[in-house]
C-alpha cells in the first residue's frame, strides 16, 4: 500500500522524473560512443595503456628530467671548450693558417669562446641568468660556424640547427613575464612568447635526424629507423603525441649514439676520434632539448593541445 500511495502522489512542477535525458531517444549530435570492435579502437585502447604504465613508472624520474636535460644540452659546450684548451696550439695554427687569423685575434677568439662556453653552461644548469646564457651560447654557434668555416657544411648547419632548437627549449622553461618599456604598447604575453619558442624549439630539434636521413649508407635497417624516425619528427613538429614521439627519438638517437659515434674505441691519434667525440657530445644536446620537451610539453601551438580544446 505505501507504493501505491508513492506513485499516486502529485508531482511537483519543479520534478523531473528523468533529470539527466537517459529516456531521450531522439539522436545525440554529439559525441558517438566508440565501437569497441573497432581495429582502431583496439590500437587506441592499447595505445592509452601503455601510455599509463610509462607514465606511472616514469614518476620517480620525472622531478630529475629538467636536470639532466640542461646538462645534456650544455655537454657539448663543455667538451668543445676542453678540446679548445687541450688542443691550444692546434686551433691556433688552423685559424692562422686556414682561416687567416691575424696573431692575437685568434688567441682572443678562443679565449672568448673558452671563457663564454664555461661560464654560460654553467649558468644553465644551476638556473642563474639563463636567458643571458643561452643568447651566449647562441652566439658561440654562431661565431664558430663562421670562424672554423663550417657554415655551408650541411652536416654541420643541421646539427647545430638542432643544438639551438635544445637552447630554444631551456629558453622557453624559464621565460619570464617582463612589464614593457614601452607604457601603452601592446606586449606580447608570456604564455603567448612561450608557446612560439616552444614551437621553434620543436622544429629546431628534429634538424639532426633528418641529417641522419639524407646522409649516409642505406640499408634496410637504416630505411626501417628512417621512416619511424620520420614519423616520429613530424609528430614532434605538429605536436602530435609530442611527448611519445619524444622519447622515441630520445631512444633511438642514444643507441644511434653509442653505436655509431663510439669515438673511445677509435685510436687517440686517430684523425676521425676528434669528429666522432664532437658528433657524440653535440647529439647528447640534441637528447637533452628533447627530454626538456619531455618534460614540459609541447606549447599551446600543437595538436595535442588543440585537442584538449575541442
Amino acid at each position: 500500500m505505501t507504493s501505491r500511495i508513492n506513485i499516486a502522489r502529485p508531482v511537483s512542477s519543479s520534478y523531473n522524473a528523468d533529470p539527466h535525458g537517459f529516456s531521450n531517444s531522439r539522436p545525440s549530435s554529439g559525441y558517438r560512443a566508440a565501437n569497441p570492435d573497432d581495429p582502431l579502437e583496439k590500437v587506441r585502447a592499447i595505445s592509452k595503456q601503455v601510455e599509463d604504465t610509462i607514465e606511472i613508472y616514469s614518476q620517480p624520474l620525472k622531478p630529475h628530467l629538467p636536470a639532466i636535460g640542461r646538462f645534456l644540452i650544455v655537454v657539448t659546450f663543455y667538451e668543445d671548450a676542453l678540446r679548445i684548451m687541450t688542443q691550444w696550439s692546434d686551433q691556433l695554427w688552423y685559424l692562422q693558417t686556414h682561416r687567416h687569423f691575424y696573431w692575437g685575434i685568434s688567441h682572443l677568439f678562443l679565449l672568448l669562446n673558452v671563457i663564454t662556453m664555461l661560464s654560460a653552461s654553467t649558468a644553465v644548469i644551476m638556473k642563474r641568468y639563463t636567458e643571458f646564457a643561452v643568447v651566449g651560447l647562441l652566439s658561440v654557434v654562431i661565431i664558430q660556424g663562421f670562424g672554423y668555416g663550417l657554415i655551408f657544411d650541411l652536416n654541420f648547419f643541421l646539427r647545430n640547427l638542432s643544438v639551438i632548437g635544445g637552447l630554444v627549449m631551456v629558453f622557453s622553461e624559464t621565460m619570464i613575464n617582463k612589464r614593457s618599456v614601452f607604457a601603452g604598447l601592446p606586449s606580447v604575453s608570456e604564455t603567448d612568447r612561450k608557446k612560439y619558442f616552444l614551437l621553434a624549439g620543436r622544429v629546431l630539434l628534429i634538424f639532426l635526424f633528418l641529417g641522419f636521413i639524407i646522409q649516409g649508407k642505406w640499408s634496410i635497417g637504416r630505411v626501417f629507423v628512417s621512416l619511424f624516425g620520420l614519423a616520429a619528427c613530424i609528430m614532434v613538429a605538429v605536436g602530435f603525441k609530442a611527448k611519445w614521439s619524444a622519447i622515441f627519438l630520445v631512444i633511438v638517437l642514444s643507441i644511434f649514439n653509442v653505436f655509431v659515434n663510439n669515438w673511445w674505441s677509435v685510436h687517440s691519434a686517430h684523425p676521425q676520434r676528434d669528429f666522432l667525440k664532437y658528433d657524440f657530445f653535440q647529439t647528447l644536446s640534441i637528447v637533452g632539448g628533447l627530454i626538456l620537451l619531455v618534460n614540459i610539453g609541447p606549447g599551446g601551438l600543437s595538436v595535442d593541445e588543440k585537442k584538449k580544446t575541442y
